[in-house]
């Protein structure tokens, strides 16, 4: 079996490398693409060529605009890269009978109330960024291809920059701190979507009679539990504290804000918790707390 793998040095895609690699014959690209092949999503031509010489069997896209503010003021460019070059790939699927594998996120909702979205939900994107991502979704349901779409939030890895190692950079460099704290969500480790990722595929890619057929459509993908940007940041500190980090702030002195006292281009929804339960029953998982990989996270970095 051979799997193409869009977007390979990204944090998910360097995850995916790995959990991905166990299931067959995997060609992992990224924009400048290797030996010929095109792993550009903003070249449709060179991406359908590629496509059509390799002739995968599954296709995972973790490449994407992601830029949220900076698509604010580039939405044609968020168009192309998260819309138009998803349906391509989904054309292609349909057309050698393929798997996409697809990311999507919580900012295809509003991020109103407080109750976790499900997949049923109506989307209402804020931001640029959130209806390109949409738009995407749904022309990939409209090519016909066997598909999976998982929805995630949060999303950070180990390995290039995140949101821990800037809270640890500023506590140890600034005498305060202030961290929004009505946004909610749920940090989510790219290793984890990794690996659930090559679980969810290879139950898709069993043989008929072996396993129940996977449905095609969109799954939440998010590690349990909920905080805030505030909560997530005292999280950090305090295990960087306990292993022996000197801060010039301390968790406890961590101020925190509304999203209003920092404003930015693109609106944020405050309520970004997404309900699992779909994705877990259909593949018989349980996710673990997101305590549980941030603290491992941290435990690579500190």
């Amino acid at each position: 079996m051979r799997i193409l793998l869009l977007g390979k040095n990204g944090q998910l895609g360097w995850e995916l490398q790995r959990s991905l690699s166990v299931l067959g014959e995997l060609v992992a690209l990224d924009r400048h693409g290797a030996d010929g092949l095109c792993g550009d999503l903003g070249n449709l031509a060179g991406l359908q060529q590629t496509l059509r010489q390799l002739q995968p069997q599954v296709i995972v896209n973790a490449a994407a605009h992601t830029a949220v503010d900076k698509a604010e003021s580039e939405p044609e460019l968020a168009q192309a890269l998260n819309a138009l070059a998803p349906e391509l790939l989904a054309q292609e699927a349909a057309r050698c009978g393929a798997w996409l594998l697809h990311y999507s996120t919580d900012y295809v909702f509003d991020g109103s109330g407080s109750a976790p979205w499900r997949e049923s939900d109506a989307p209402a994107p804020l931001s640029v960024y959130g209806r390109s991502k949409l738009e995407g979704e749904q022309r990939i349901a409209a090519s016909g291809c066997q598909h999976l779409i998982f929805r995630t939030s949060w999303v950070y890895g180990a390995r290039g920059g995140n949101f821990a190692r800037t809270m640890l950079r500023l506590a140890q460099e600034r005498d305060l701190l202030k961290v929004i704290d009505d946004q909610v969500g749920a940090p989510t480790g790219a290793d984890l979507l990794a690996d659930v990722s090559a679980h969810a595929l290879r139950q898709a890619l069993a043989p008929k009679g072996l396993a129940r057929p996977t449905p095609s459509g969109i799954y939440h993908l998010a590690a349990a539990g909920q905080t805030s940007w505030h909560g997530y940041a005292r999280f950090v500190l305090q295990t960087a504290q306990a292993a022996g980090v000197a801060l010039k702030v301390s968790p406890d002195a961590v101020e925190p804000i509304p999203s209003s006292a920092y404003p930015t281009p693109a609106r944020r929804p405050l309520n970004s918790r997404l309900d699992t339960t779909l994705l877990q029953n259909t593949f018989g998982l349980r996710l673990p707390h997101w305590q549980q990989g941030v603290a491992r996270m941290l435990a690579e970095i500190l």
